[in-house]
């Protein structure tokens, strides 16, 4: 049976025994006040120790953070210095959100080539949003070669996932070409 109390335990030892993926699920713990009363601080804390591991999540989380303004004010440049580094570790979510902030032009300079990048990078790990996102881009030709196969099969990818948006997407992109 669930017990939370038992598991914020299990992960403190972990994180003294110096378990880093431990410092990352404490940083969420206190984050989200899910098992703990939220504590931006701490959380920073938490995330910032396991980043200087080289956790690809803390670092992620941390982007998160500055993005949103979490225990701060909202920082979306030092956000994406976060996010490159943990897409640069592997981080599907860092890098789908990347390829959002670059198509957007959201604290860095708008770079469709630049966003189907990091959409490419997380849609072939099998992200289903960044599957999405992607054959957006090659739908409209932005940031690539205008290609409605290649839309199809990022939008037909994302749909099998359940991604409605993904699912109504390929529905058109059939239905006109």
């Amino acid at each position: 049976e669930r017990d939370t109390k038992k598991a914020l335990q299990a992960y403190k030892q972990a994180a003294d025994a110096s378990f880093v993926p431990a410092f990352n699920k404490l940083g969420v713990f206190y984050l989200t006040g899910t098992v703990v009363q939220s504590d931006p601080k701490i959380a920073r804390q938490w995330f910032e120790k396991a980043a200087a591991k080289g956790n690809a999540m803390a670092h992620y989380n941390m982007g998160v953070m500055l993005r949103d303004g979490l225990g701060s004010a909202p920082d979306v440049e030092k956000a994406v210095e976060w996010f490159n580094k943990a897409g640069e570790l592997g981080s599907l979510a860092a890098q789908n959100d990347l390829g959002f902030l670059y198509e957007r032009g959201n604290g860095v300079d708008r770079d469709f080539a630049l966003a189907a990048k990091w959409y490419r990078k997380a849609a072939e790990g099998g992200h289903g949003s960044a599957q999405f996102n992607l054959g957006n881009l090659y739908k409209r030709g932005l940031g690539v070669r205008q290609d409605f196969r290649m839309a199809r099969e990022w939008f037909r990818r994302a749909a099998k996932q359940g991604l409605t948006p993904a699912q109504n997407a390929l529905g058109v992109v059939l239905e006109q070409s």
